[in-house]
């Protein structure tokens, strides 16, 4: 069996996908990327044309190998064919949007950057552009991306995670037994 060396980590927003890639990354030795500072935005909280966007996503899935903690859907379709794993974080609403809500309170008190050098603020986390309102737009949506990745039999092998608690399970397991290599 080929080792796996690309990883694209998958889930609602705020349910930990980049905190997961950095310390996956970590147990398995490999680089990881982050679609929102690498790939989706500029300073001052511009979205990236979305052809640049494509040709820095296609720069990082033509790598041996990669963690990339998510794939915006303008663009999934150049990272994905090259993945050999996807990781889908698949938690319940109440789980993800604490974790956002606490995430976002905590970012606009510390002023920590954010999407290539952005910063929370009360006025964007009120605005209709917020980091919470897009959660509940995208919920439903980015759910049946996981249950259309399970269903498909030509797309990477799906690691399902429906808990925080079977996620640091599913990452000790890869720490103890390897079961993610490095080229």
């Amino acid at each position: 069996m080929e080792p796996v060396r690309r990883v694209l980590i998958h889930g609602v927003t705020g349910s930990g996908k980049t905190t997961l890639a950095r310390e996956l990354a970590g147990a398995a030795g490999l680089p990881w990327h982050s679609a929102d500072d690498e790939i989706g935005w500029l300073p001052g909280w511009q979205e990236r044309p979305v052809e640049e966007q494509r040709e820095l996503a296609r720069g990082v899935a033509e790598r041996p190998d990669w963690i990339l903690d998510t794939a915006y859907g303008k663009w999934r379709d150049v990272v994905l064919p090259r993945a050999q794993l996807v990781v889908a974080l698949d938690y319940p609403r109440r789980v993800s949007l604490a974790r956002l809500l606490r995430r976002t309170a905590t970012r606009m008190v510390t002023r920590e950057p954010v999407c290539n050098g952005n910063v929370e603020s009360l006025r964007a986390v009120l605005s209709r552009d917020s980091i919470i309102w897009w959660h509940v737009r995208s919920f439903a949506r980015k759910r049946a991306q996981i249950e259309a990745f399970v269903a498909d039999p030509d797309g990477p092998p799906v690691v399902r995670l429906t808990s925080p608690a079977l996620t640091a399970a599913w990452l000790e397991e890869v720490r103890r037994a390897g079961l993610l290599s490095p080229g």
